[in-house]
């Protein structure tokens, strides 16, 4: 079968997502736990998700830090704890979830997964591409932009585990400096925003904004074990797998949030601060000159960073779909994935706002009632311990009846709770009509973990797995 092998003769990872034995374990640099981290959320669309916090939300500075501080750590929390089951399962991630929601099952979420994936790296590319259009005043255009990033991310990608890990290892370092110079540039020009007066208005904007910072920060979920399933079952030991993940994702993104905050503070950018992060990054590197295009084009291409993830994980999602398309390497599903979303940014590109973004918040509160499920598994029913010979064999796994509908009363709470630009639910609605109060990811994981905790039980004592 294609991938079964480590690296192929071409120096392609040839493995997919069959189990890595821990005798075949060699990634032993435990601070990659930390860099990985680092620099897929050193990136512009992390400062773009800060800048909404005024301008979008009408929050102020200091209420608008809380909010990044509080759900920066909620949302991290799965990707910390899902990133020690790599080393202690030898499993990839969405393979991980079979043992939860069973061979169909975990089919269902690859999907989400794989459309998640293809969705995230055509509103990244398309980004990097406009920036990098705009630099050179139009010489390189937005379809040649796209095919030249998609290239650069797919030749890591496609090489697999650890050239992805080489590459992130140091694809923060640039992106810091860029960032330290723009704060230094800005510095005495930002301003304490006053926090509007405490109601009903003002909290359902907080929990509003909250929810999209939580959505960014645990997107990384259903990733976390792919980059750590090569590492000694128990060197590094699992607390400091999870630190080391916990403050790779928090420090990027706190940092980044609130830098994006600051600068919508910025008197001569209220322009800028109204049309995104790019052009908000733009403003302020636009004192610079030409050494300020430089940077301007080296954040363009930290999209790179962000979605050899997206491209890496799309490839093993697929592979969960069945044994005909576990067959196809791996290296070949990061291939097709990244035609489809060059042609997806393609179409779109001309036309591109925030809908499509607003869009893929919305696809994002799945993570939430699936995280519980494969925690509440982990902790609870299994006490972390796994039959790992079955993770192939559908006979042996859960039938997947409790996770499927706890998962589906999870997205029915998302639907009453959730409150975007494109739907209210009926429970949001009641705060703050007609914006509503955005409570979508917190209803998804109550609803999930309640249905879990009453149907799984009742499985295993009618199918005993």
């Amino acid at each position: 079968m294609p991938g079964t092998g480590t690296v192929a003769p071409s120096g392609v990872e040839a493995r997919g997502i069959e189990r890595v034995l821990p005798h075949e374990r060699t990634h032993f640099s435990v601070y990659d736990n930390f860099t990985m981290w680092l620099s897929a959320n050193m990136v512009v669309s992390t400062v773009a998700l800060g800048a909404l916090a005024i301008p979008v939300f009408g929050l102020g500075f200091w209420d608008s830090f809380f909010v990044i501080l509080l759900f920066n750590v909620l949302g991290i929390l799965p990707v910390a704890f899902f990133s020690t089951l790599g080393p202690r399962l030898g499993l990839r991630q969405m393979t991980i979830s079979r043992f939860s929601f069973g061979w169909y099952g975990a089919k269902i979420m690859s999907v989400f997964n794989v459309a998640a994936c293809i969705g995230w790296s055509a509103v990244n590319v398309i980004v990097g591409a406009q920036i990098i259009s705009a630099v050179s005043n139009g010489a390189v255009p937005v379809w040649m932009s796209i095919i030249i990033i998609a290239i650069l991310t797919t030749a890591v990608s496609i090489y697999g585990y650890r050239y992805i890990h080489r590459y992130e290892r140091y694809a923060w370092i640039p992106m810091a400096i860029v960032f330290l110079i723009i704060l230094l540039a800005v510095n005495g020009q930002m301003q304490l925003v006053p926090t509007p007066a405490w109601n009903m208005v003002h909290i359902a904007s907080m929990v509003s904004f909250g929810g999209a910072v939580f959505g960014f920060s645990t997107s990384w979920s259903s990733y976390a074990a792919d980059y750590t399933v090569n590492q000694p079952e128990h060197m590094p030991p699992a607390w400091k797998i999870f630190w080391l993940t916990f403050f790779g994702v928090a420090i990027p993104c706190v940092f980044l949030e609130i830098l994006g905050l600051g600068l919508t503070t910025v008197g001569s950018f209220s322009a800028a601060a109204n049309e995104g992060g790019g052009t908000l990054l733009a403003a302020a590197l636009h004192p610079l000159g030409g050494f300020g295009d430089v940077l301007l084009l080296l954040l363009a291409l930290s999209v790179i960073a962000n979605n050899i993830p997206n491209d890496y994980s799309l490839g093993l999602s697929m592979q969960v779909l069945g044994k005909a398309f576990h067959k196809v390497n791996r290296a070949v599903w990061t291939l097709v994935g990244a035609v489809i979303y060059i042609i997806i940014a393609f179409l779109v590109a001309a036309h591109f706002n925030s809908a499509l973004e607003n869009f893929l918040l919305i696809a994002a509160y799945w993570l939430g009632p699936w995280s519980v499920i494969l925690i509440l598994e982990h902790l609870i029913v299994r006490h972390g311990n796994y039959n790992l010979d079955a993770w192939n064999q559908a006979r042996h796994l859960p039938v997947g009846v409790a996770a499927i509908l706890s998962m589906a009363l999870g997205l029915f709470g998302v639907y009453l709770g959730a409150a975007q630009v494109l739907f209210v639910g009926p429970i949001a609605g009641l705060f703050n009509p007609p914006y509503g109060m955005d409570i979508g990811f917190e209803l998804g994981v109550f609803f999930a973990a309640i249905a879990y905790l009453i149907l799984r039980p009742i499985e295993l004592r009618k199918y005993g797995q």
